[in-house]
């Protein structure tokens, strides 16, 4: 971060403390930093999103429309974009500071974790999309990692952050690109199908299902393998980790995780489920079993890669994988290029079998 630009910036009337070496998390080498300050009169703690306007080139659209989204939005489970500064080099996000730690790092961390702890956690994550929704705003790429708590107490409530993959419904376009994280997108989305608020529905249900278990409903180091699950829904509960769940969590995940878009359950209809607003979440403790498989599932970083939609699909088509969507779905606008070149120009994508570029990120 560049020091001496921020305090440039945030000198008098700007008046900001930086937090030097409070860097929370931050992505090196990546599209932006942040860095904690506090506003000198009130004393209030905030987090700044620093991005080098020269890093911009090329993704304005991404963050015009994380601006734009941001700016519409006001809930109490999502981080708030609380003002934007500008100098000739950088731009700066002033944003709602979220101290609380990642979701899966904090339930490894407590010694009793229920159904019930999992349940009052989608619950406040359907009630944020749910708002989300009904303001046109689909989130595209809801995942544990973007799940934040905001405070370290034991009763923090949860927060959504990061809308860099978001869309706005109803501004003149079909939403199709393939966008969001393996393992958590829809099936219609890789399939390259037109798609809606639905997709956010079902990455509800695979987090959901994570919380109850550890391990995520699709995973095979097989990259077209792992597709052909997505695509045909093709996941199961399994023994002896789901023994002790109750039908209705299955019940309300079976729903979420829907191949059929339009038999998917949406949020509204996911928070009048018994297992969100009645009392069928168990309160047996399943931390043991549960933080143990977070452990081993999640210290793979290849779960924690936003993918290039381009080279998904130019991947399944190499692959020639067969699925119930047909062939014919899969396409790209840029399918006679060089398939082993992606639209973005990165070397290192994990789709195509070489590491994972964090500017593998499409937005449009």
């Amino acid at each position: 971060i560049n020091i001496d630009a921020l305090l440039h910036v945030f000198s008098p009337p700007l008046t900001f403390i930086l937090i030097k070496g409070g860097c929370i998390r931050c992505q090196s080498g990546a599209f932006s930093e942040v860095v904690m300050a506090q506003e000198k009169v009130t004393e209030k703690m905030v987090a700044i999103k620093c991005i080098p306007k020269k890093a911009l080139k090329g993704k304005e659209t991404s963050i015009e429309n994380e601006i734009a989204v941001l700016r519409r939005i006001k809930h109490e489970n999502i981080v708030a974009l609380e003002d934007i500064y500008e100098s000739s080099n950088y731009l700066y996000l002033i944003m709602q500071l979220v101290s609380g730690g990642e979701l899966f790092d904090r339930i490894v961390e407590k010694g009793f974790y229920t159904e019930m702890d999992a349940s009052r956690l989608i619950r406040q994550v359907l009630d944020a999309v749910n708002y989300l929704h009904s303001m046109g705003i689909v989130h595209r790429d809801l995942k544990p990692e973007n799940l934040l708590y905001f405070s370290p107490d034991d009763e923090s409530k949860i927060m959504i952050s990061d809308f860099g993959l978001s869309k706005m419904e109803g501004t003149g376009d079909v939403m199709a690109t393939a966008c969001g994280t393996p393992g958590y997108v829809a099936p219609e989305v890789l399939a390259q199908k037109p798609y809606s608020k639905a997709v956010d529905c079902w990455s509800i249900g695979v987090i959901a299902y994570i919380l109850l278990c550890g391990y995520p409903p699709f995973y095979d180091e097989n990259d077209s393998k792992l597709f052909e699950q997505i695509l045909k829904a093709d996941y199961e509960f399994d023994a002896p980790y789901w023994d002790d769940i109750s039908d209705s969590a299955k019940d309300f995940i079976s729903h979420l995780m829907e191949k059929n878009p339009e038999m998917r359950f949406t949020c509204d209809q996911a928070l009048q489920h018994p297992w969100i607003a009645g009392d069928t979440a168990l309160c047996k403790n399943i931390h043991e079993s549960v933080s143990r498989q977070m452990r081993k599932n999640f210290a793979k970083s290849k779960w924690r890669q936003a993918f290039n939609a381009t080279a998904v699909i130019r991947h399944m088509r190499r692959l020639q994988l067969g699925t119930s969507f047909g062939s014919s779905n899969i396409h790209s606008a840029s399918a006679t290029s060089n398939p082993q070149s992606p639209a973005c120009g990165c070397k290192h994508l994990s789709l195509c079998g070489r590491l994972p570029s964090a500017n593998c990120l499409k937005s449009t």
